[in-house]
């Protein structure tokens, strides 16, 4: 099946098998909608995955999915790329690597980029399972657009690169989730991945998305594979762009 989506601000295109669906997907929207019947409140289920690995746009074909496989229950896909510190903030403030002054600008996307205290009140206004308002990231403004998106579904799906992150502040985000997915992929497979999306979605010169992409985007594609807690089920990116199922629940 053909997906066609606008995440953060750009088209995406993906193609889900029709193998994938049913034996995956299908049966994940399934059990979501059995844990809601069971809990009577909303459910919240996670995925994690490294940057590139198509974890946004499979979190909104999700939410597009449920709507003929569990019509009874409401779905809504979120990102955590809304807590992005601000351009503004990230252009004026600086980290020190290996002994050098390096503005936060030229690693965005690493941990300490985001407002984690921010993302767990907001995830835990969330679980409480009222109506209430979450951000979206916009690659073309490069800044957070506040309360984008209206929470009030049964059922919500939050995606982001360290959800299951298992360092000091960021382990603890799992705790708020009835269900947990990870994927994981190569890591030349992700690096060509990064530098296509960076590419279109910056403009800039290859040399420079490469420098960008090796310098920044691959160190947090290792700390990912590197460190994130066992999920319920994984995934795992084939070369293919597709993803097949290495752990199942209880497996």
């Amino acid at each position: 099946m053909e997906y066609c989506e606008f995440i953060n601000g750009l088209e995406v295109l993906a193609t889900y098998s029709e193998e994938s669906i049913e034996e995956i997907y299908v049966p994940l929207l399934k059990k979501l909608a059995e844990i809601h019947n069971k809990k009577g409140n909303r459910v919240i289920a996670m995925i994690a995955a490294p940057p590139g690995a198509g974890k946004s746009t499979l979190a909104s074909f999700l939410e597009f999915l449920s709507k003929d496989v569990i019509p009874e229950k409401t779905v809504k896909a979120l990102g955590m790329d809304g807590f992005h510190k601000r351009q503004e903030y990230l252009l004026s403030h600086a980290t020190i690597i290996d002994g050098e002054r390096v503005p936060l600008v030229d690693i965005k996307g690493a941990p300490i980029t985001f407002d984690l205290e921010k993302l767990r009140s907001s995830i835990e206004e969330v679980a409480k399972g009222g109506v209430c308002g979450w951000p979206v990231y916009d690659r073309v403004s490069h800044n957070p657009i506040e309360n984008r998106i209206k929470v009030d579904t049964d059922i919500v799906i939050i995606e982001g690169n360290y959800l299951l992150l298992d360092t000091k502040g960021w382990r603890d985000l799992s705790s708020y989730a009835d269900y947990t997915i990870s994927i994981i992929a190569g890591e030349e497979q992700l690096r060509k991945r990064l530098i296509a999306r960076k590419r279109a979605a910056s403009g800039f010169a290859m040399d420079k998305v490469i420098k960008f992409v090796d310098f920044s985007d691959m160190a947090n594609v290792w700390l990912c594979l590197g460190n994130t807690k066992p999920a319920d089920i994984e995934l795992v990116l084939r070369d293919d762009d597709q993803y097949t199922l290495l752990k199942r629940e209880g497996g």
